[in-house]
């Protein structure tokens, strides 16, 4: 008998191994993944940027330099927020294999890619996969504040930091920003704010919510002149619903689904050129890791082509630049 009970205690730790997760769906595709031949970027770094915005803390970032790379011709930028999580080659996103792809079959520009951590103190410990910095770093105050300081971060301290060492693009509708739940709604109110600098921005489950009154933005938006951004957002279903684990009270200000619905709609409303794309996802970067790659193509879908069937250039793969 004992056995038995212990054969059907087996049975159903293996079934409920094999059930789906909300998270089981989302998996990186080709355009993720390393690929044979794909000429590969190099991400140099990591580098310390002290902050005057924040005094007391620095931010540590890396860059992401394409193999196609000219110093002589301004290149792109995407920024991407939480930026160890975004470039850990074997975690949800590995951004740096989706530029690699994309660059080389001319499906996005030639762009720096920059992975910027939350800035800290130096006593407190560097954001992690497992720690993203929430209770030792300054993330909570950067990153879901709605005032300019973190804007000025980026667009004073850091974006100098890198003219100075790379021959970046001037023009805003070159600059894109991104990042995942907290380090979203950052990468959008950098764009709300210095929109003369960055007009590109991605989503994944953000944190448009009442953490420090983020669900106050689809109201800002609907009675604020319409800015020049482009954005597209990812959410799923079972993203943090706003439920209080410990009274089960309902709290909508905190249902990340909900709120992100209500950024489409008012972008929507105010003809913000917005995309978006909802799933089964809980809170984090399954589906938005898999969906990157053609976030990237959207909002880059503008950059100049040619149509001239003789260009041979443009319609070959792009080779690494010259080394002089």
């Amino acid at each position: 008998m004992k056995l038995l009970a212990a054969a059907f205690v087996c049975v159903a730790a293996l079934a409920q191994q094999n059930t789906p997760t909300p998270d089981s769906f989302y998996k990186l595709g080709p355009d993720s993944l390393p690929q044979e031949g794909v000429p590969k970027g190099e991400i140099k770094g990591p580098f310390t940027l002290p902050s005057t915005a924040y005094e007391g803390t620095q931010h540590t970032y890396w860059v992401y330099v394409p193999a196609q790379y000219d110093p002589k011709v301004p290149a792109a930028l995407m920024i991407f927020q939480d930026g160890q999580a975004f470039m850990n080659p074997d975690a949800d996103v590995r951004a740096q294999n989706v530029f690699d792809n994309l660059i080389y079959r001319r499906e996005i520009p030639v762009m720096l890619g920059v992975f910027i951590n939350p800035g800290r103190r130096p006593d407190q410990p560097e954001p992690t996969l497992s720690n993203w910095g929430d209770r030792d770093t300054n993330r909570p105050q950067e990153y879901n504040a709605l005032d300019d300081k973190y804007a000025r971060v980026i667009v004073d301290e850091l974006m100098p930091a890198l003219y100075k060492q790379y021959n970046i693009s001037k023009n805003p509708d070159d600059h894109g920003i991104g990042g995942a739940s907290s380090g979203a709604i950052a990468a959008f109110t950098v764009a709300w704010h210095r929109p003369d600098h960055f007009r590109k921005v991605i989503s994944f489950i953000g944190s448009f919510v009442d953490l420090r009154g983020g669900h106050q933005y689809p109201d800002m938006i609907a009675s604020s002149p319409k800015k020049p951004i482009r954005i597209f957002l990812q959410d799923g279903r079972n993203d943090n619903r706003g439920v209080n684990p410990r009274n089960q009270e309902y709290n909508q200000k905190r249902d990340w689904f909900y709120q992100n619905v209500r950024m489409v709609k008012a972008l929507t409303e105010k003809g913000y050129d917005v995309n978006y794309s909802f799933g089964i996802n809980r809170h984090g970067s399954k589906m938005g890791g898999m969906m990157l790659p053609e976030m990237m193509r959207w909002l880059w879908r503008d950059q100049p082509v040619s149509t001239d069937p003789n260009d041979t250039v443009e319609r070959s793969l792009r080779e690494p630049a010259k080394k002089n």
